[in-house]
């Protein structure tokens, strides 16, 4: 442990190499604002700096490499705006490049920054939700395939049996504004009798996808109440609480003016109309090339 005349140093010395900025928040398309709104809930004077790479989404079928790539360009953006600490708020690419990206990446590009991802607050909170130890995680194709959910829940709870199942109908349904709807129905039904006929023990279930909490309502529609349905938001949002009360020097250099702004790849206008499906207020949104 350090001595207090030591961390003082080290504190001083960290904020030394940063320039104060925003916290960055990512998401190949518009997943992510589920994160952010529960983040600026729980700290809303902190200021923010949401991408959202929606030219290129969505990445739930991508290559791991190709979702590197995208993600580190993100990541790169994001750095290049200030950011000090970057979220992504992406469960593919949490799966897919986050590691990457901290034991690759970072030490070259500044050893000083920092990347977090979505699936490791939400498997700290799973060992005390589940009572019958078998828990199942509805996601996309990317999430489900890379194992992330089973590998990171196995090495925290050995004893707890995860079972996966892909979901690729259900980020349509949302950007489609179909979520609510009657259409919506077999879909939604279809998956949940899939996942509780491979393993009929389960009695939580995490949405594994940032769009999937608009979905909430429906689900539930068709779960028995002995199950219960964990989205991600207010787990992210409370560890990232905790990380910064835990790593002094990294909330030093995060603004605290309680603004936000919001980037896409793709049109502007049109990444406004559709972020109000998940924020319910109209928003200002410059478009920004990664290429």
């Amino acid at each position: 442990m350090l001595s207090l005349h030591r961390k003082h140093f080290y504190i001083i010395n960290y904020t030394i190499m940063l320039k104060p900025g925003p916290i960055g928040v990512f998401d190949s398309g518009y997943g992510g604002l589920t994160i952010l709104s529960e983040i600026q809930t729980l700290m809303p004077e902190y200021d923010y700096c949401y991408l959202g790479d929606n030219s290129r989404a969505p990445y739930g079928s991508r290559s791991f490499d190709v979702v590197y790539q995208f993600t580190r360009q993100s990541v790169m953006a994001l750095f290049e705006r200030g950011c000090n600490l970057v979220i992504l708020a992406c469960n593919t690419a949490s799966a897919k490049a986050l590691r990457t990206i901290q034991q690759k990446d970072l030490p070259d590009i500044n050893h000083s920054k920092r990347v977090l991802g979505v699936i490791r607050p939400t498997v700290e909170a799973i060992g005390e939700l589940t009572k019958s130890r078998h828990v199942g995680v509805l996601g996309t194709v990317g999430t489900i395939q890379s194992e992330s959910y089973p590998l990171e829940i196995n090495k925290l709870y050995p004893d707890i049996k995860v079972t996966g199942e892909a979901c690729p109908m259900w980020v349509p349904l949302v950007e489609n504004r179909e979520y609510d709807s009657e259409g919506a129905d077999y879909f939604i039904k279809d998956k949940l009798n899939n996942i509780l006929s491979k393993d009929p023990q389960i009695d939580t279930l995490i949405l594994g996808c940032t769009h999937y909490p608009l979905l909430l309502n429906k689900i539930k529609q068709y779960l028995p109440q002995t199950i219960q349905v964990i989205s991600q938001g207010e787990y992210v949002a409370r560890s990232l609480k905790d990380y910064l009360r835990r790593h002094v020097e990294m909330d030093m250099v995060c603004t605290k003016n309680g603004k936000t702004k919001y980037f896409t790849t793709e049109y502007p206008k049109k990444f406004s109309e559709s972020a109000t499906i998940f924020l319910k207020k109209e928003i200002e949104v410059e478009r920004i090339d990664l290429e």
